[in-house]
């Protein structure tokens, strides 16, 4: 699932009143970080097989670092899957500085940029295994958002496989799509492609995609007023500041307990078993970088 937002006349730089963008400010962080881990570099880019595409496993690659931390890379976006398989931007990948290879993340929307966030995650998840600091265990696959009658949710994006679960919630659901053949009232919900209906609904759930296609920005314009904020999808399991700071409330993503042998289930086309599982982060569990840089 790959949800996407029309930008519309909202800059997302000009409505944050001139901040830096999500990614920009994680950057920003990491370049303090990745020193004290010795500035690892990208040691492989690993692929799943052909017999996986078209399934749940065909979804994402793996970005590992010298040190053994690796980043999730949604492969679904703009033929990503197939460029990577056919070399493009392996010679400015591997060995190359893996905070060189974030720095992509804050460039324009492309392979670049998808590379860009998976190596900020691989960062982020060596910094949080050498602190000896692990997320919680995820209580659901909605953020712990718990929609129900008196709830007007946003989604963005349709979210396949929860729609139904979603509508019996009994919940109003408004739903931000780019697709305009899926405008109009449907079977307990609305989808629409103006990105500021979501500033009426008091709880919004959207996916990690919105990083790497640079749309988070604009999303978060317009749910400041939304009592909970959840992003969920194995993209954000990087560095949640950034994100927590502009009025995300809950994130949801794939915490990789065991590297070598997530790598090689992925590379097989199969499940990762018990060598990653999901999690959900509360903005208040989170005891930021600079805390977790100071146990090292």
């Amino acid at each position: 699932m790959a949800p996407t937002v029309r930008v519309g006349a909202v800059s997302d730089r000009d409505d944050l009143g001139g901040c830096e963008s999500v990614a920009a400010a994680t950057l920003a962080a990491l370049r303090e970080i990745a020193p004290a881990l010795g500035a690892p570099r990208v040691e492989a880019l690993h692929l799943p097989p052909p017999p996986a595409d078209g399934s749940r496993r065909g979804e994402f690659a793996a970005v590992e670092l010298d040190d053994g931390a690796v980043g999730l890379v949604y492969v679904l976006l703009e033929r990503t899957l197939a460029r990577l398989r056919a070399g493009e931007v392996l010679p400015d990948l591997v060995g190359v500085p893996a905070l060189q290879v974030a720095a992509w993340m804050d460039g324009p929307c492309g392979i670049r940029r998808t590379l860009g966030w998976s190596v900020a995650q691989a960062l982020a998840h060596s910094l949080m295994r050498r602190a000896r600091w692990q997320p919680p265990p995820a209580g659901d696959s909605l953020g712990g958002l718990a929609p129900g009658p008196r709830d007007h949710l946003g989604l963005v994006g349709l979210f396949g496989p929860l729609m139904e679960r979603l509508v019996r919630s009994g919940a109003r659901i408004t739903v931000v799509e780019l697709r305009p053949e899926l405008v109009g009232r449907h079977d307990g919900y609305e989808v629409t492609l103006d990105t500021s209906a979501l500033a009426a609904c008091n709880k919004v759930l959207a996916t990690g995609t919105l990083l790497i296609n640079d749309t988070l920005d604009v999303v978060l314009a317009h749910t400041r007023r939304a009592e909970r904020v959840a992003i969920v999808g194995p993209t954000v399991g990087g560095l949640p500041d950034a994100l927590f700071a502009r009025g995300v409330h809950v994130l949801g993503g794939t915490w990789v307990d065991q590297p070598a042998a997530f790598v090689q289930a992925l590379v097989a086309g199969q499940e990762s078993g018990g060598a990653a599982r999901k999690f959900t982060l509360a903005a208040e569990e989170w005891p930021g970088w600079r805390a977790l840089l100071a146990r090292l």
